[in-house]
């Protein structure tokens, strides 16, 4: 691959990652840094697999960030992106199971347990809307 050709990926892709991290959300770009992260949180963890899909820009980022202004919202808030930082993405679905690999989807753990879970299936044929209620119930439930 070219060198043109990936900076030509990395300033598209840039603006996907904005819409995360502009909002509080933190990048786990290597598995270590998701290895250090996810199962040693305690409380509440958010972790968005993000992509560039048309439904990661028309439902999830923006599902996402309505729910993040409910009142109550988890401790830790991270993302992986698929396709991008493949090896994260990798380490950070080892800890999903015993949901398939799924892009984009969005991930609620408690204690690093996975407590609620939502695939891709689950994203793309739903509004940003129904993605942020789906999202503020289970705060509500696991969160407080």
């Amino acid at each position: 691959m070219s060198m043109s050709f990936e900076r030509y990926m990395l300033d598209m892709v840039q603006p996907m990652r904005d819409d995360l991290t502009r909002i509080g959300i933190k990048e786990l770009r290597t598995p270590e840094e998701v290895a250090e992260s996810l199962p040693e949180a305690k409380g509440t963890t958010l972790v968005v697999v993000n992509s560039v899909c048309g439904c990661a820009a028309g439902q999830c980022r923006p599902g996402v960030a309505e729910a993040l202004q409910h009142d109550i919202t988890p401790d830790h808030l991270y993302t992986v992106f698929a396709g991008q930082d493949k090896e994260a993405t990798a380490k950070a679905r080892e800890y999903f199971a015993p949901y398939p690999p799924s892009s984009p989807s969005i991930a609620l753990m408690k204690d690093g347990e996975l407590v609620h879970f939502i695939e891709r299936h689950q994203i793309e044929n739903r509004s940003a809307a129904e993605i942020a209620e789906d999202l503020t119930n289970a705060f509500d439930r696991f969160c407080r």
